[in-house]
């Protein structure tokens, strides 16, 4: 099994056809979910799935938490995007990865993320931390 970062296919696709609006107050609702080791996602991921999600546990439950605070901006000639930190608490799991969806979209897939290698939690917090909001660095990226 693997989990390879990318940007899924079908939400390249689904941006030219308007199905995702990540402008904060558009009313679209994108959560994170993270997978175990054993979950093969990659750019061919095409919606949020539970098989090989981590466990419930603490402040996680299926289908992960709720992105917030998600801004949109034109860095140079790229677009990127940004969200807050997103945060468990509580929480014995150990993650490999997650997948970004939108729950408004039916769970499409937006991008798989790749921890690099398992990152565990003990009778602790697990905190998503999103790079800098820059065009080299930007969770989403299109240039």
């Amino acid at each position: 099994m693997a989990i390879t970062q990318a940007v899924c296919n079908t939400f390249k696709s689904q941006l030219l056809g308007a199905t995702h609006d990540f402008d904060s107050g558009s009313g679209q609702v994108f959560k994170l979910a993270m997978y175990s080791s054993a979950a093969t996602l990659d750019a061919n991921t095409t919606v949020y799935t539970s098989t090989n999600e981590v466990g419930n546990t603490g402040q996680y439950s299926a289908g992960g938490g709720v992105l917030t605070s998600q801004q949109v901006s034109l860095d140079g000639s790229v677009a990127i995007i940004d969200f807050a930190d997103l945060s468990f608490t509580g929480v014995t799991l150990t993650a490999r990865g997650a997948v970004i969806y939108n729950t408004s979209a039916s769970s499409a897939a937006v991008c798989v993320l790749d921890f690099g290698a398992d990152k565990t939690a003990t009778s602790g917090t697990f905190t998503i931390q999103f790079p800098a909001f820059t065009s080299a660095a930007a969770i989403l990226r299109i240039a």
